[in-house]
């Protein structure tokens, strides 16, 4: 039973970031290298933000001239602004289900290919003041818990792993994407919250990280893939195939990514 429904409005929009210039170390050429230039636009899962931010540097700098630009957020906000027209180039998503959605659409020109893997953790404010134990705290009444809406991966992975473990969750609010989630708990506005273990390992010190073992039932895959409506179709393919690369494979890992 939720007691209060507090979805972030500001999260049905996708914020822009664009990745910085990065290292001018191009001594070893990146994959997918070649005569490419533009813009490319990325519309990638909020769990991707750090990540993704970072290869977009080195992706630049292997690329001269390239920018890349990103829009994060909700896998399944984006994948609706696809379906609608949205331009962009590249879609990486936190699900299987949000990708199929687009490749039904006629959206995508090439199979999207899984490159990184992802659980779910509890999150605590730094110290733990609500004395959170583990997973059968969310069905309680006492503790505040965040949780993602069910409608978002993050939301239908917590939904799996409380079907699992039997727990029916009372959730103070749902946020529309991992990231507004975690907020709730660097804040300290609630006691508990479950986000992908990747985010609780960027959020650095400002939280605490609980296992639980129901968590290997729900591990979400992340496709991606070159839009077929894609602005820069040449620097999509060459993008797509840097996240797939073994260059990329070390950033992913030491976010807390498995890669397959």
């Amino acid at each position: 039973m939720i007691r209060t429904i507090g979805i972030a409005a500001a999260a049905t929009v996708a914020a822009l970031t664009i990745a910085g210039c990065g290292s001018d170390d191009t001594s070893e050429p990146a994959a997918g290298s070649g005569t490419i230039s533009g813009t490319v636009t990325v519309f990638a899962a909020a769990s991707l933000t750090e990540t993704f931010n970072e290869l977009g540097k080195q992706f630049e700098a292997a690329h001269p001239g390239v920018k890349v630009v990103y829009s994060y957020g909700a896998s399944s906000a984006l994948a609706e602004q696809i379906k609608q027209g949205a331009p962009a180039d590249v879609f990486a998503s936190a699900a299987p289900k949000n990708m199929q959605q687009v490749v039904d659409a006629g959206e995508v020109t090439a199979a999207p290919a899984t490159f990184v893997r992802n659980r779910l953790e509890i999150a605590v404010p730094k110290g733990n003041p609500g004395h959170i134990t583990g997973l059968a705290d969310f069905g309680k009444s006492e503790p505040k818990i965040a949780l993602c809406a069910e409608q978002v991966p993050c939301g239908a992975a917590a939904q799996k792993v409380f079907e699992v473990a039997g727990i029916t969750p009372q959730p103070d609010t749902r946020e529309q994407d991992v990231k507004a989630v975690l907020t709730k708990v660097t804040l300290g506005e609630v006691d508990a919250a479950l986000v992908y273990r990747t985010d609780v390992k960027a959020a650095g010190d400002k939280v605490e990280g609980i296992d639980f073992p129901e968590a290997t039932k729900a591990i979400n895959d992340y496709p991606v893939a070159p839009l077929a409506k894609a602005p820069n179709s040449a620097a999509a393919a060459a993008f797509v195939d840097f996240v797939k690369s073994d260059q990329a494979r070390p950033v992913f890992a030491k976010a807390g990514f498995d890669t397959p």
